[in-house]
């Protein structure tokens, strides 16, 4: 489950543990954390840094529920991307390993960590040119893909060098994007023609048609939660490794609208929203490709969402009950 951790004032740690949440999922913004370089880059310590006191307190009371952590390292500074916007990626991979040791020692008790979120659209990573689904990618839609193999490669070596234990989630497509999952999931590759490192692969799989692994592919290499079986199938071929042939699959976001909202274009209503998650919690729990699935917005947040559990007056969604059943 994404955080925050505080509604109003008050810890919703119970609430989580209420609906049997074994992970929680919050950021780490590095562009709002290191505003200057550090001159101890690895240091958590170092004066550079300014951790948030959200996340630190949410690692804590995870901690303290026996829940497990998952963090996402997003965003790059200006002192590291050439004075760009915090969506464009940093000039060398290796500052961005730098903060991710720094992350992973100031946390010690979090072992599950995200590579950036949906790199795969311009609006959270560039540099990135547009690609029309199904095509082949030039040499200029390729830095995207590119480049974030090298930063999560980067990543990996850094946060296996502080904990072994620490396990690495890369890709973090979601259903659609700038460039498809399919390019995205093809073109992950180092300068050496290899694929990066990592130990399971990130997806978002937003879905405007039910949960059912017996549905036709979607449209345009869209990857939705029916989609899943053939997402496996593809990381398998293209990211698995010796050792690791075949990375489970870490499905980091999942949402189902219940009214028009500005986040998505689907919505259905709040009991078909709980058979879809009915639906979808039962192909994770009999899928062994699937690591683990995580819902975004415990809470309505209109105008921008519909997608909680909870109605924005407190109310229980039946999709709430669903989701504590699976």
């Amino acid at each position: 489950m994404w955080g925050p951790a505080v509604h109003n004032g008050v810890s919703l740690f119970p609430t989580y543990r209420d609906l049997g949440v074994k992970i929680y999922e919050d950021d780490l913004h590095w562009d709002s954390i290191a505003l200057r370089r550090p001159q101890h880059p690895t240091n958590p310590d170092a004066a550079a840094y300014t951790w948030p006191a959200e996340v630190t307190t949410a690692v804590a009371e995870a901690k303290r529920y026996h829940i497990q952590v998952a963090l996402q390292i997003i965003g790059a500074p200006p002192w590291a991307n050439g004075g760009k916007g915090w969506n464009w990626a940093p000039l060398n991979p290796q500052d961005y390993a730098n903060f991710a040791i720094a992350a992973a020692r100031r946390y010690p008790s979090v072992h599950l960590w995200m590579i950036w979120g949906e790199p795969s659209r311009a609006h959270n990573f560039e540099p990135l040119t547009p690609a029309t689904p199904g095509a082949v990618l030039d040499a200029q839609q390729q830095v995207a893909p590119h480049l974030y193999a090298r930063i999560l490669d980067a990543a990996y070596g850094a946060l296996k060098s502080v904990n072994r234990s620490n396990l690495v989630i890369g890709g973090m497509t979601y259903t659609t994007g700038d460039i498809s999952t399919v390019q995205w999931i093809e073109n992950m590759r180092l300068p050496d023609g290899k694929p990066p490192r990592l130990d399971m692969y990130g997806h978002n799989p937003f879905s405007w048609r039910a949960p059912n692994l017996s549905n036709p592919p979607s449209p345009d290499q869209e990857m939705d939660f029916s989609d899943l079986g053939r997402l496996a199938a593809l990381v398998d071929q293209y990211l698995g490794r010796p050792g690791n042939p075949d990375p489970k699959l870490f499905l980091s976001e999942w949402t189902i609208p219940t009214a028009v909202d500005q986040e998505f274009d689907y919505w259905v209503d709040p009991v078909t929203q709980a058979q879809w998650i009915t639906d979808g919690l039962s192909i994770t729990q009999s899928d062994r490709s699937i690591y683990a699935v995580g819902w975004i917005h415990l809470y309505d947040d209109p105008p921008i969402t519909y997608g909680g559990l909870i109605a924005a007056d407190g109310t229980l969604k039946p999709g709430y009950a669903a989701w504590k059943a699976g």
